[in-house]
Order: C-alpha cells, then sequence, then structure tokens
C-alpha cells in the first residue's frame, strides 16, 4: 500500500516538534500499554556485480507521547559500516545503514529489534471537550498541519465550501470539538470505504470511495480547510488522522480520528505500531520534493561493468 508509493528520512532523537503534544496532556488519557517487538532493516545484495557507497534508509517505529521506543538487539553483517538514525521534521525516525563497499555477490545485513510499548487513547469526557477550543493562531511549529501537502488538497474551493456548508448547519452553542465531529461524521457519509489504490482528498471526493488513506485525507482537508491543524498518522499497514485543539489555558493536544472499521473520534482503542505522523516531508538528498510518507530507500554506486545493488527491506512484529 502506501508504504511502497514514496521516499524520505528521519529520527535519531525522541522528535522534537511533537513535544507541543505533550502540552494539554491532562486532556489525553491513556488506556494499558500493549508492548511488542518489531524487527527493522535490510539485506542488501551485490546480485549485480561489486558496488560501493551504498546508503539505505527504513522507517522505524516512532518515539511518540503515546508511544515509546527502545533497542533491545541489533545483528549488523561485517560489511556495513555504520548504522545511525536521523529525524526528519519531527515526524519520522528512520534508520541509516551504510556500506563503503560490497563485492560481487555479498550479502550486508543491518536488522535491528525494536521493543516498542503503544498505548490506545481512550475518549476524552465531555467537561474536557467542552473547553477545547480551535487555535486563534496556529503555532508555528503546527502551520504545516494548516495548508496543503501531497494528497491533501486543502485550499480547494470544494473543501473550503464544504466546510462552510457543515458549521454552518451547527448551532451557535456547538462547541470546537463539534465542529470537528461534524467533518469526521461528515467524511464517514460521504465516503464509502472501498479497499483500493491511494487516493488523494480530491480524488476520493469524486469518487465516493476510498480506502483508509483516502479517508483520511478528506477529513484532514475539511480540518484544514477551518483552520484545524490535522495530520496523517501511519501505523504498519494503515492510516488514520489526527487533529489538534487548545484547552482555555492555551495548551494544545493531539486527538486521533479512526478512518475504518468502528467509528472511534478522538479515541484510539487499538493500540498499533505507530510508524510516522505527518504528511508533508522534505529531505536532503531531494530537495525539490514534498513527500507524503518517510519510506524505505537505497542508493548505492556499481563498479564498473556491475549494476546496482539489490534490497530486500525487513519491517516486521516479533511473536
Amino acid at each position: 500500500m502506501f508504504f511502497a508509493l514514496l521516499v524520505t528520512l528521519v529520527a535519531r532523537d525522541a522528535p522534537a516538534q511533537l513535544a507541543e503534544a505533550d502540552a494539554g496532556a491532562s486532556a489525553v488519557q491513556y488506556g494499558e500499554p500493549r508492548a511488542g517487538r518489531f524487527r527493522v532493516g535490510a539485506e542488501i545484495t551485490a546480485s549485480r556485480g561489486a558496488c560501493r557507497a551504498i546508503r539505505a534508509m527504513v522507517a522505524v517505529p516512532l518515539e511518540c507521547p503515546e508511544q515509546s521506543v527502545r533497542i533491545v538487539k541489533e545483528e549488523f553483517s561485517p560489511d556495513v559500516e555504520s548504522v545511525s538514525y536521523r529525524d526528519l521534521q519531527g515526524g519520522a525516525r528512520q534508520m541509516l545503514i551504510t556500506v563503503p563497499r560490497l563485492a560481487d555477490g555479498a550479502t550486508a545485513t543491518a536488522v535491528v529489534t525494536f521493543e516498542v510499548v503503544t498505548r490506545p487513547i481512550l475518549p476524552p469526557s465531555d467537561a474536557v471537550t467542552a473547553g477545547l477550543k480551535i487555535p486563534r493562531s496556529t503555532p508555528r511549529d503546527l502551520r504545516k498541519y494548516v495548508t496543503v501537502s501531497p494528497f491533501i488538497q486543502s485550499r480547494d474551493s470544494k473543501f473550503r465550501s464544504w466546510s462552510r456548508e457543515l458549521l454552518a448547519g451547527l448551532t451557535d452553542e456547538a462547541s470546537d470539538w463539534q465542529r470537528v465531529e461534524a467533518f469526521y461524521d461528515a467524511m464517514l457519509e460521504k465516503i464509502e470505504y472501498a479497499e483500493g489504490v491511494d487516493k488523494s482528498a480530491l480524488e476520493t471526493l469524486r469518487d465516493g470511495q476510498a480506502d483508509c488513506f483516502g479517508r483520511s485525507a478528506v477529513f484532514i482537508a475539511l480540518c484544514r480547510a477551518a483552520g484545524v491543524p490535522a495530520r496523517a498518522v501511519w501505523v504498519q499497514d494503515h492510516c488514520y488522522a489526527e487533529f489538534y485543539l487548545e484547552d482555555e489555558e492555551g495548551e494544545g493536544a493531539w486527538f486521533p480520528a479512526e478512518s475504518a472499521g468502528t467509528r472511534a473520534f478522538g479515541e484510539m482503542p487499538l493500540a498499533r505500531t505507530i510508524m510516522q505522523k505527518g504528511d508533508n516531508f522534505r529531505i536532503p538528498e531531494r530537495p525539490k520534493d514534498r513527500l507524503f510518507y518517510a519510506t524505505d530507500f537505497l542508493v548505492g554506486l556499481p563498479m564498473p561493468g556491475s549494476g546496482k545493488p539489490s534490497v530486500k527491506y525487513i519491517r516486521e512484529p516479533v511473536n
């Protein structure tokens, strides 16, 4: 699905730009944590002759308020010179594997096992949601979540007019939480869930159906059209959305919105392994591109008379 679409890079330390989610933490309540192990890495083979200057980038689980990540095992073959991690705009973390040279037919392996502890997010009480507000002034580090991004055309007139129509249908007493919930319910009603290729928000609106990717994009576009910060959350083989509101003291928090299966607004009953948060990344290797998801990527130079190396990416839960 989306893991085969795009390319990006990532993280060494806990994402700095996600730190704002710690604010307003009292508005977000967590359930019992779920612990598991996750293997991530790559097997790189010089299948077409010797090669050099190999660098593989592999997305790994993300450290964030509802999830902690630590390394419990490393498996590196002798050809691997180094394995490091880097952060991309606070929303993605990627393992960087460096192999200076690989002989014809040789395979370099770098696999890391992570212990991942993820907590479900419980539904907030009515007393909490009644006091939450759409930010009057979007914080600088959240401005990328109120504008357009790849696949999310939030400035298109279709989303602007639809969001205005939905808000006009509410009473003056409606809370900001109820306003965002109106976007969510409208998306569920208008966009039928259907497995298929990933679609942009506009394509999904046109077709009236999409999988979790397209449905999340439509909800995010509606939110952003109304000035509500919102973003995509990527878990293994799935995507959902988050929206951002502030309490009366101006402290903000992110709340999830499920895009498939059982309705879940402001809560996330399933503790899935979170891979990334965001939908508009830039990387040094592709400065002109904006990327929706930070997926796996390999660069390598063939020696004279050889071809580029092949790679098998590893990303799997450990039973």
